[in-house]
Order: structure tokens, then C-alpha cells, then sequence
């Protein structure tokens, strides 16, 4: 009779862990299918917290049992102009407070919108795993400021080390001669006469005028490499990142983690002279509904509604607004033409050949020319960026796609053709046609 007892009681307690977990894989199963759903019917118009272009479900249907009185949230979803239609305040306020109308979702159960507010209801994280891994992609003004403060104390080192380094020698200098004298009184000698420091440099440069010699030489070669080198560098400036009103605006957030494409801001980068400066209008076509992950983000994305005019509360454009005036990188002199359309779109040139890889910066920078050759397919060059010298030096090296248009194959149909002009362009040089070949080193091509 015990051992009837324990056997029910073990029985019993087994069908009640399985009832636990059963009921646990049902709610998390529920809550997984409650995600799926969210990003599959609700993710486009609506964020878990936080207006979109419909308001934020977080709190929502606790929102309309508590102001709703002649329908429920299951009609709304379904078909809001059935809940509309049965006369409830809260619905008719709901289909007013935003210009676009919320779809119908027939299609949706009432445990299917239930399995929704479960999940943005929950404690997770609405943007899942995928935080984590941006994070590295948002800028950090305060570490960049630490970065700046710690390369400019780097320069300010070695100018204090040098004047260091003059006051020891000049007070080893002053305390040697205070030794010679001290020895010469010792043996009974008259101290030296008192010479003023331009005496004594001279007396010092007589008596080691070959070394002297040597010095003066390399001093002055020294020099006027120095000076070469500083009139080479006129116009040229490397790493020249001036500050932009957004501050936190990052290439490597939008090209690099977004994955946008560049043509999608600079739009006129493959029918235009100039790769186009995106105007405000290009940002709110996703700033309308994306926030800023930070504190500073979020105040640059208020920063652009504002040049917008746009009203995050009542979701519409309120006013003009004005442009946002970005600071310019990259500046050719004025007798200089140069093409975006010509290099991209003719020439087929990928972006990074001269702006490095956006995906890794993140406001616009002069890229030197080492870091541009680190770069997996860029043509190797030696001049420094945004020169003359770099742009010939790029034409010399850079091959043209005879293939890629008409004009082209007409080029390539006669050096295949004549056997003279085959052996100079394309026998002897490995089939490469360069741009130099075709014209591109003549002055009239670049200069007005």
C-alpha cells in the first residue's frame, strides 16, 4: 500500500515538471512567434518604444482597454475602420493623430496579436543581438577628444625635451669652466679671463674647425631639404578633417554597419562634376523614424528635424526649414576641372581609390596616399593625395577597360587591326592601355 502511495505521488510530481515545462516552451515559443510577427507586420511603421510613423506599441494595449470603451485593440488591427465605426472616441482619435492610415491585418488572430504585445511587452531587448555588435559603430566624441588632446601633447614633448636638453648643456658648459678654475687655483695657476659666450663659442670652433666643418655642410643640406620639402608641401594637406555641424555623424555607421550604398547620399556621384552634398531631405527619409542610439546622436537627429522642419510630435512638416552647411574636404583649385561622372561612371573608379575606405571613418578626412595603397585593389601611388602630381601619376598606371563602351571598342578594334600601333600599345605592354595614352596627361584635359 506505501509503495502504491509513493509510485502515485512520483507519477504525480513527473506530470506536474512536464505541465511546467510544457506551459515554458509554450510562452517562449509564443514570445518567439510574437517577435516574428512584430518584424514581419509591424517593424515598418512601428517601434517597440518610441513614435515611428505609427506611435509606439510598448503599453499600447493597456493604453486602449483603459481609454477604449465601445471596441477593443483586436478590431483595431484588424480593420480600424470597423472600430472606428462603432462611434469609440479612443479609435476615432487614434485615425486622426497620424496622416498615414494604419493597414488592415484581417490575416491576424486574436492570439497572434496577443503573442505581439507579448513580445514588446517583454524585457528583452527590442533590437535583439544585433546592438552589441553596432556598438563599435557609433562615434565617441569624448574618446576622439582624448585622441586629438593626446597626439597634440605628443608634438608639445619633444619641443620641451630640446629646450631641456639646451639648459643642460649650457649648465654643464658653465660648471666645466667653474671646475677648470678651481683646478688651476689648486696648482697655483691665475684663473682663465672672464670671455663673454660668443668668445667662447668661437675659441671652441677654432680649435674644432674640422668638425665644425662637417657640421656646417650637413646643417645647411639639412636645411635646405627642409625648405624644399615645406614648398613641396604648399597646398598639400593630409588627414585634413575639418569639424562638421553634425557631430556625430559617422561614415562607418551608415556605409559600414548600414551598409548604405554611397550612391544613396552623394546621388549625383555618376551624372555630375560633383558627387552632390546630401541635402536634409535625404536624411529624414530615415531620421524621421531612427532616433540616435546615444545621448549625442539623439540630439544630432533633433539637430536635422530641425533643419527639416519636421515635428517629431505631431509627425509633419511644420515649417521650411533651412539647409545644413557642411564644411568642404576635399578642394581643387579653381583652373582645375575634375569629374565625378567622368572617374565613376567612364572610368569605372571605385570610391576608396581616393577617399579610402568610408566604411572605417567616420567624418570625411584627406586620406594620404600610404594609407590609400594599403587598401586591397587601389592603384599603388607615390605622390601625396589631391595633387597634381598624384592625378598623372594615377593616369600613367591606371589601364582602361577597352570593352566597357563603344568609343572604347573603336579604339581597340584599330590597335588590333594595325600591326603598328598593336606592337607599341598592346604587345609591348601587356595588353594595358593607359590613360595617359589616351589623353590624359594633356593640359587642356584638367586645366580651363
Amino acid at each position: 500500500m506505501k509503495l502504491s502511495k509513493s509510485l502515485i505521488l512520483r507519477n504525480i510530481r513527473n506530470l506536474f515538471l512536464s505541465f511546467s515545462l510544457s506551459v515554458l516552451a509554450i510562452g517562449s515559443v509564443h514570445a518567439q512567434d510574437g517577435k516574428k510577427l512584430f518584424e514581419t507586420n509591424c517593424a515598418a511603421c512601428h517601434k517597440v518604444e518610441g513614435n515611428s510613423t505609427g506611435p509606439q506599441l510598448k503599453g499600447a494595449k493597456a493604453k486602449w482597454e483603459a481609454e477604449a470603451t465601445e471596441t477593443d485593440i483586436y478590431t483595431w488591427v484588424k480593420n480600424w475602420e470597423n472600430a472606428v465605426a462603432t462611434g469609440d472616441g479612443y479609435a476615432t482619435a487614434m485615425a486622426a493623430s497620424r496622416p498615414d492610415k494604419m493597414s488592415k491585418f484581417g490575416f491576424l488572430s486574436n492570439e497572434d496579436i496577443d503573442a505581439i504585445f507579448e513580445y514588446v511587452e517583454s524585457d528583452q531587448d527590442p533590437t535583439g543581438p544585433k546592438g552589441d555588435a553596432m556598438a563599435d559603430c557609433y562615434v565617441d566624441l569624448e574618446k576622439q577628444k582624448l585622441e586629438e588632446e593626446a597626439n597634440a601633447s605628443t608634438n608639445w614633448v619633444w619641443y620641451i625635451l630640446a629646450v631641456f636638453f639646451i639648459v643642460v648643456i649650457v649648465a654643464v658648459g658653465g660648471l666645466r669652466k667653474q671646475l677648470v678654475n678651481a683646478n688651476r687655483v689648486k696648482e697655483g695657476n691665475d684663473v682663465l679671463p672672464e670671455q663673454s659666450r660668443g668668445e667662447v663659442l668661437r675659441g671652441w670652433a677654432w680649435r674644432n674647425r674640422k668638425v665644425v666643418s662637417v657640421l656646417g655642410v650637413v646643417s645647411f643640406l639639412t636645411i635646405l631639404v627642409f625648405i624644399v620639402n615645406a614648398l613641396n608641401m604648399i597646398g598639400v594637406y593630409p588627414n585634413y578633417k575639418p569639424e562638421q555641424p553634425i557631430k556625430m555623424f559617422s561614415h562607418k555607421l551608415h556605409a559600414g554597419c548600414d551598409e548604405i550604398s554611397c550612391q544613396y547620399c552623394h546621388n549625383t556621384v555618376e551624372k555630375s562634376r560633383t558627387a552632390g552634398i546630401p541635402t536634409v531631405n535625404v536624411c529624414m527619409n530615415c531620421h524621421k523614424s531612427i532616433d540616435g542610439h546615444t545621448e549625442q546622436g539623439k540630439k544630432d537627429v533633433q539637430k536635422i528635424r530641425e533643419h527639416a522642419g519636421w515635428d517629431g510630435d505631431q509627425f509633419a512638416y511644420v515649417n521650411e526649414g533651412a539647409p545644413i552647411v557642411w564644411n568642404k574636404v576635399h578642394v581643387l583649385p579653381d583652373h582645375v576641372y575634375f569629374s565625378h561622372q567622368q572617374h565613376v561612371k567612364v572610368g569605372g573608379i571605385d570610391c576608396k581609390q581616393c577617399h579610402g575606405d568610408m566604411t572605417k571613418e567616420t567624418i570625411a578626412r584627406i586620406v594620404p596616399v600610404e594609407e590609400l595603397n594599403k587598401i586591397e585593389g587601389n592603384v599603388k601611388l607615390t605622390r601625396p593625395t589631391l595633387t597634381m602630381g598624384w592625378c598623372l601619376e594615377c593616369h600613367r598606371e591606371t589601364g582602361v577597360n577597352l570593352d566597357k563602351s563603344g568609343y572604347y571598342q573603336e579604339i581597340k578594334k584599330r590597335l588590333t587591326t594595325n600591326k603598328k600601333l598593336y606592337k607599341r600599345f598592346l604587345e609591348d605592354k601587356d595588353h594595358k592601355v593607359t590613360v595617359e595614352e589616351l589623353g590624359g596627361w594633356e593640359c587642356a584635359k584638367c586645366h580651363y
